[in-house]
This record gives structure tokens, sequence and C-alpha cells, in this order.
């Protein structure tokens, strides 16, 4: 055992998913307790219980409660068929039933409350999305102590502290990190293995809130950047990152390891392995991360290095791209018009308008002419945010200073990512090149002054064969 060195494993959704994969998820807890003295364990809701409870609250808002029965007998089978399963001692069994029951009786009054008011608050929203977390870490602690692991189920809503920004709250680092060694160095210092829940934190004054949709992953970071941990291992359903989706590409690859840069693109353009906030904490703390597969605990998944190690073995002729990742359902809108130029302004008024229908652009474009802007938008808020941009250059329309604001049909974002692409000569010669061989067409280019990735839009429909395409760059 590596005396006094703290790990923190994050389980999601799918690895306490169901009875198999809670056993498996305390085995590796139980491995993990032979090789560190002190160990957290964060988990996710059940797989699918996020959004179960998210769909009830959605129809509840609109008045429908015809399916709160249902949802009641489906959470309670899920939870207590598990418990029965795997939780060996009987008063403790029913202890975690009845806990887990009166979460579900909460979660049927709060559905009932939104069915009333005819509308459910984000503050509302989070309560309810939090009640996953909130019965699954009283059913890991339960199997973990029944497997033999001394544990204790604690609510991350007693540490992690966030601003009241519900839905995407954001951590207040110095309160977390006091309140966090308060609550959990004690339980480490006993060799009890504190189980808390992810995605969810508390305002000062105690109101639940979420930190995102998968913000589990970044609970995890949170709390090893605070304790704080050794390493962090973060356990999903696959082996790790790869170098693209397997659906797509039958030969992607495990990638062994890879850069904080490098996962900080992947994880912005698409790779769902890991998401985007867990990074910082990582990177700030100077703390390991490790990216596991619950279902195959043996393989070494993917570990994250710093980027000069991996820069300097890429350059040496090792996978100059190292992954290729695609965000689908995007649209280009593009403002244009001769009077542009020069004009200071234009951009700003013109993300100013995007901002205020909260949407997110994750790729930006302009010629030195700057005569056009072009952006992607997720397609669901293409139509809103071209209305908005018009509203705001009416009078510049008006006057014909810019031509139109126009967007495409569906595009994707393809993006090929590489450490080693950094002042290597040639690199995007060869990805535009490989493009053209294999005719996908290209609309828009964009890349970051650090040189890891490089982004294009294709059309739709070319998707899957500019992944394929660039795929080849790899194993080349």
């Amino acid at each position: 055992m590596t005396e006094n060195k703290t790990l923190v494993m994050k389980f999601g959704g799918t690895s306490v998913g169901s009875v198999d994969a809670l056993k498996n998820a305390a085995q590796i807890v139980k491995d993990a307790r032979a090789e560190f003295s002190r160990v957290v364990v964060v988990t996710s809701a059940m797989s699918g219980v996020t959004n179960l409870l998210l769909d009830s609250a959605a129809r509840a808002a609109k008045g429908s409660m015809e399916n709160l029965s249902a949802l009641e007998s489906n959470l309670r089978e899920k939870h207590f068929s598990a418990a029965d399963s795997l939780v060996a001692d009987e008063s403790t069994r029913e202890v975690v039933k009845r806990e887990i029951d009166a979460l579900i009786h909460s979660l049927v009054d709060l559905c009932k409350a939104m069915a009333v008011l005819g509308e459910a608050s984000p503050r509302a929203l989070d309560t309810v999305a939090s009640i996953g977390e909130r019965m699954s870490v009283r059913l890991l602690g339960a199997v973990l102590n029944s497997a033999g692991v001394k544990s204790r189920a604690v609510e991350s809503t007693e540490f992690v502290v966030t601003n009241a920004h519900y839905q995407n709250a954001h951590p207040n680092f110095a309160a977390t990190t006091e309140r966090t060694r308060a609550i959990l160095h004690p339980l480490l210092d006993e060799g009890i293995v504190p189980v808390t829940t992810g995605f969810i934190g508390a305002t000062m004054e105690g109101a639940i809130t979420t930190l995102g949709r998968g913000g589990s992953d970044y609970s995890a970071a949170i709390i090893g950047s605070v304790l704080p941990a050794d390493d962090v291992w973060i356990w999903t359903d696959v082996d790790g990152v790869m170098t693209t989706d397997p659906r797509i590409v039958p030969n992607a690859k495990t990638l062994p390891e890879i850069t904080y840069s490098e996962i900080a693109e992947l994880a912005y353009y698409g790779a769902k392995v890991l998401h985007p906030k867990t990074i910082r904490p990582v990177v700030d703390a100077g703390i390991g991360l490790r990216i596991c597969n619950t279902f195959n605990p043996s393989h070494p998944g993917t570990r994250l290095i710093a980027n000069a190690a991996l820069a300097s073995a890429a350059q040496n002729g090792k996978q100059i791209v190292k992954a290729v990742t695609a965000i689908r359902n995007q649209r280009l809108i593009t403002i244009e018009g001769g009077g542009m130029l020069g004009v200071p302004g234009v951009a700003a008024r013109a993300f100013g308008a995007v901002a205020s229908t909260k949407t997110s652009v994750p790729l930006i474009t302009q010629a030195s002419s700057e005569q056009s802007i072009c952006f992607a938008v997720p397609s669901e808020s293409a139509e809103g945010v071209v209305n908005a941009l018009q509203n705001v250059f009416a009078e510049e329309i008006k006057d014909e200073d810019i031509d139109r604001v126009w967007m495409t049909d569906d595009v994707s974002i393809i993006t090929v990512v590489g450490v080693g692409m950094s002042h290597t000569p040639g690199v995007a010669g060869r990805v535009f090149s490989q493009l053209g061989n294999n005719n996908v067409n290209v609309y828009a280019i964009a890349q970051g002054s650090s040189e890891v990735s490089i982004s294009m839009v294709v059309a739709a429909e070319e998707a899957d064969a500019a992944v394929k395409a660039l795929h080849e760059l790899i194993v080349k």
C-alpha cells in the first residue's frame, strides 16, 4: 500500500447502472484500497436516471402527472433490486431502501408542485436532477460496506460550495477547500472511504446546485484538487481516450498517453470521454488523471501527462496527429458586406447578439479582408441567432453596409488533434490533401495559436468520410 497517498475515483452512470456494474465498481474500490491508503469515491446517478428525472419534471411543468406512478415504480425497482442483490445485512439494506424511498417521495412532491405552478425554475430543476446522485451514493456506500470496504455516504452538497448559477454552477474554490478538508480528511484518517455525489453542490445558503450535465467528472477533479489527491481516476465504459469514434472507424485505438492540451481540445470538440471542465482543476493542482474502463479494469486506460514530454516524443516521429473528432448538428452563420471593412466593433456587436441567445460558439473564422465573419452554432439555435443578428444590424442591412446574414444547412466540425503538430512543417498540407484525395469539401477552417488542433467544417453527409480519411494519418 502507498502510505498517505490519496486517490479520488469517479464512477460514471454505466459504471453503477446495474447489479453487475456495481459489483465491478466495488471490486475496483477494494483493489484500489490495497494500493492507496486514502480513497474517495465519487458516483454518478445510475445510468438513465437523470434523464428520467428531468423528463418527468418537464412533463410536470406542462401539467402532466400521468407518468409519476410509473416513475416511482421504475426508480424503486432499479435501486431496490440492486440493494437486495448486493447488500447482505438486512438492517443496512432496509435503511438504504427507506432513505431512497424518501428521496423518491420528495421527487414526486416536487413534480406535483411544478404541475400546480405550471413551471419548473432552474433551482427546482437542479433539486430534481440531484436526486439521482443522492440515491446512488446511498446504494453504492452500502454495497461497498457489504463488500468489506469500510465506507460512508456523504452528499457533496455538504462541502462543494458554488454560486447560485443554477444548472451550471461554478465552485467557490476557497470555501470548497475549507469544507472538503474539514469533512473528508477525518474520514480518510480513520480509514473510511467517503462515497460522495458527483454533479451537485450547494450555495453558501445550502440551496442545491448542479455543475452542468456530465459534471461528475468535474466534481472528481474539484475534490481531487482541493484535498489534494495524488491521482484522479475516471471510471467509464470505454478503455480510455480513443483515436476516434470506433463506430466510424472500427480499427480506432486507445491512446495510452495524452497531454493536457490535447484532452482539452478533444473534450471540447466532441470526445465524450471527459467533461471539458475537468481538466483545469487537475492541471492547476498538478495531479495525475487517468481514464479507465469499469468493465475492463485490467486495461491501463489513458493517462494524462505534461505537454512537453509528449510533444518531444511526437516530434521525434511518433503520431504527429493523435486523434480525430466530429461535432455534428451544427450550422455555419455568415455576416457579410463590404461596409464592414475597417469598421470597429462589428465582431463585438455580432457576438453580443449571439450571447443574448445563450448560444455557445465552437468555431469562428474571419478573412483578413474583414468583409465577412463566419462562425458555427448548434443547429437548434441557428434560427434564433440569425434573427438576433438581423435585429442588431438592422440599420446596416437597410443601408446595405451588410449584404446579408445567412446560415448553411447542417454541417459537422471535424478536428484533428496532436501536440506534435505544433511547429511541425507540412501538417496542414497533409490534412487538406488527405481530405481532397477523398473528395471531401471544406467550408471553413480554424486553428488556434497553440497549433494543437486544426478544425474544419464539412457537409453533414461527409462527416464520416472526413473522419475516416484523417484517421489514416494516425495509422500511417
